[in-house]
C-alpha cells in the first residue's frame, strides 16, 4: 500500500476536523464558559499539525485501490475519535480518557450510547461538539471530504463504497464528488428544516440545532438528561418522528422525490417493508398500551408507540419514557426492531431492511428450488435480478453479525454482567442504537462498565457503523498479502 499517500489524506482530514472543533470553541466563547480554551487549543493544534503533515506528503497524491480505501476509512474514524475525545478529557468534564473516547466514538458512529450521568452539567461548547460529531458521522466523514476536498481522485469510489451504509450504493451522479455534494446538500436541507420546526415548536435555537444534528444522524445524543421527554411537547415529538423516519430512508429516494420520480419511490420494495414494519409494530404496541393504561388516551399511547418504534428501528435512540416498563413482549418487539435497523443508504445502523428482505426472499425461493432442483430461479429486487455474489455477501454479513454478537455478549457477561444487560449492551453498540435493555436501558447508561468493557464496546460501535467487512478485512491475511 501507498502509506505516504494514506498519510497525506488522513492528515488533510484531520485538519478538517480541527476546523469543526474550532467552530465549537466559538460556541463556548459566545456563552462565556470554561470549555473555550480546551476546544480552541485542540482544534488549533489539530489543524496546524494536519497542515504540516499534509505539506510534507504533498507530492504523494496518486491512485490507490480498495486496500487503501478500507484502511483510510477505518483509521479516519479511529483518528477522528481519538482527537475528538481530547476536549472532553483536558477540560476535566470527562476525566477518564477511556470514557472520553467511548463518548466520542459513540458520537462519530451515531450510536448515542453515553457514560454521562448529568448531561446538563457539560458546558454549551462541549455539548455542541458532542452533537456536531454525530451530524458529521451521520452521512460520513469520507463523503464530507469528497464533497469539499477534490483530493482523492480515482480512489474516491473505493472510499464511497467502503463508507456508505448498506449493501447497495445508488450512484446519483457519474462522478463521485458530485454524488457526495448532492447527498450533503440534501442532508443539510433536512437539518435546516427540522431546526426551524423545532424552534417554532418551543425549543431555543441552541437546542433546536443540536437535536436536528442528532436526529438526522440517527444518533440520539440530547442536550438534556431526560432526552426528548424533557420538552414534554407532542409537536416536538411528532417533528422528530418525521425526521427520524426520513433519516432512516435511503437518501437517494429523496432525490427521486425532488425530481418527481414517484414510481421509483412507490415501487421500492425496501421502503415498502420499512414502512410496513413501522405501521404494524406501532399499531400493535399502541393497542396494547391503550388497553393496559385503562383506555384513557389513545393519541398519547399511539404517539409513545410510534416514537419508540421509529426511534429504535432507525437506531436513533431518542426516548420519551422507559419502554422497559411496558409488558415484556413489547420490549421483545422493540429489540427485534433494533436488529433490523434502517434502510440501506440511510444514516441508520443495524442489519438493514434490505438484507432482511433479501434473506426472506432467498428463504422462500429455497422451497421452490427443493421442488425444482434444476430450475434457475433468481432473486429479484425492485424488478431486477440480484447477482449471487450479493446474496452470498448478505448471508455472510448476517453470519458474521450473529457470531460477533454472541462472542461479544459472552465477553461482556464475563465481566460480571447479567445476560440481559450483556445482550442489551452488545445490541446497542453493534447496531449503533444507544439505549438497550437491562442495566443499559433507556434511563440508564454505560458509565458503570470497566475500561476494558468500554474499549470493547467502542470497537463494536466502529465495526457496526462501517458494516463489519470494512474493518474486519484489515485482520485477514489476504488483505496484507501482495
Amino acid at each position: 500500500m501507498n502509506y505516504r499517500n494514506i498519510a497525506f489524506i488522513l492528515s488533510r482530514l484531520a485538519s478538517m476536523e480541527g476546523i469543526f472543533i474550532i467552530i465549537s470553541s466559538f460556541v463556548a466563547w459566545y456563552y462565556g464558559q470554561d470549555d473555550f480554551m480546551p476546544l480552541l487549543l485542540t482544534g488549533s493544534v489539530t489543524f496546524i499539525v494536519g497542515l504540516i503533515i499534509t505539506y510534507i506528503f504533498r507530492k504523494e497524491k496518486g491512485k490507490f485501490g480498495r486496500r487503501e480505501g478500507y484502511f483510510i476509512v477505518t483509521f479516519t474514524w479511529i483518528i477522528f475519535s481519538l482527537i475528538g475525545a481530547i476536549p472532553f478529557f483536558i477540560s476535566g468534564y470527562i476525566p477518564s480518557f477511556a470514557d472520553a473516547f467511548f463518548e466520542t466514538m459513540s458520537g462519530f458512529t451515531t450510536t448515542g450510547a453515553s457514560i454521562l450521568n448529568d448531561i446538563e452539567a457539560l458546558p454549551y461548547g462541549l455539548l455542541f461538539w458532542r452533537s456536531l460529531i454525530q451530524w458529521l458521522g451521520g452521512m460520513g466523514i469520507i463523503v464530507l471530504s469528497l464533497a469539499v476536498l477534490p483530493i482523492l481522485g480515482v480512489g474516491g469510489m473505493q472510499l464511497f463504497v467502503s463508507e456508505v451504509p448498506g449493501p447497495t450504493k445508488d450512484k446519483l451522479h457519474p462522478r463521485i464528488q458530485e454524488t457526495a455534494k448532492k447527498l450533503w446538500g440534501l442532508y443539510v436541507g433536512y437539518t435546516v428544516l427540522e431546526t426551524i420546526l423545532l424552534y417554532y415548536g418551543g425549543m431555543n435555537m441552541y437546542d433546536a440545532v443540536c437535536h436536528s444534528f442528532t436526529t438526522m444522524a440517527t444518533g440520539g445524543f440530547s442536550t438534556k438528561q431526560a432526552s426528548i421527554a424533557y420538552f414534554n411537547s407532542p409537536f416536538i415529538e411528532y417533528v422528530i418522528i418525521v425526521f427520524m423516519f426520513i433519516a432512516g430512508v435511503n437518501f437517494s429516494l429523496g432525490f427521486h422525490l425532488i425530481n418527481l420520480k414517484f414510481k421509483k419511490i412507490t415501487r421500492n420494495e425496501e421502503l415498502k417493508l420499512y414502512s410496513l414494519i413501522i405501521i404494524v409494530a406501532t399499531l400493535f404496541i399502541a393497542g396494547v398500551l391503550y388497553y393496559t393504561n385503562g383506555l384513557k388516551d389513545f393519541e398519547e399511547d399511539f404517539r409513545d408507540a410510534l416514537f419508540h418504534v421509529v426511534s429504535l428501528i432507525t437506531t436513533t435512540g431518542f426516548i420519551t419514557e422507559d419502554y422497559l416498563q411496558w409488558p415484556a413482549y413489547l420490549t421483545l418487539i422493540l429489540v427485534v426492531l433494533m436488529f433490523i435497523g434502517g434502510m440501506a443508504g440511510s444514516t441508520g445502523g443495524g442489519i438493514k431492511v434490505v438484507r432482511v428482505l433479501i434473506v426472506m426472499k432467498n428463504s422462500f425461493l429455497e422451497l421452490k428450488r427443493l421442488i425444482h432442483p434444476t430450475a434457475v430461479i433468481p432473486i429479484k429486487y425492485n424488478g431486477h435480478s440480484i447477482p449471487d455474489t450479493i446474496v452470498r455477501n448478505i448471508l455472510a454479513f448476517i453470519v458474521f453479525y450473529i457470531v460477533i454478537f454472541v462472542i461479544s455478549t459472552v465477553l461482556v457477561a464475563s465481566m460480571g454482567y447479567d445476560l440481559e444487560t450483556s445482550l442489551g449492551a452488545v445490541a446497542a453498540t453493534l447496531g449503533n442504537i444507544g439505549p438497550g435493555i437491562g442495566d443499559v436501558g433507556p434511563v440508564e447508561n454505560f458509565a458503570h462498565f470497566p475500561d476494558a468493557g468500554k474499549w470493547l464496546l467502542s470497537f463494536l460501535m466502529l465495526i457496526g457503523r462501517l458494516e463489519l467487512f470494512t474493518v474486519l478485512i484489515l485482520f485477514s491475511k489476504a488483505y496484507w498479502k501482495r
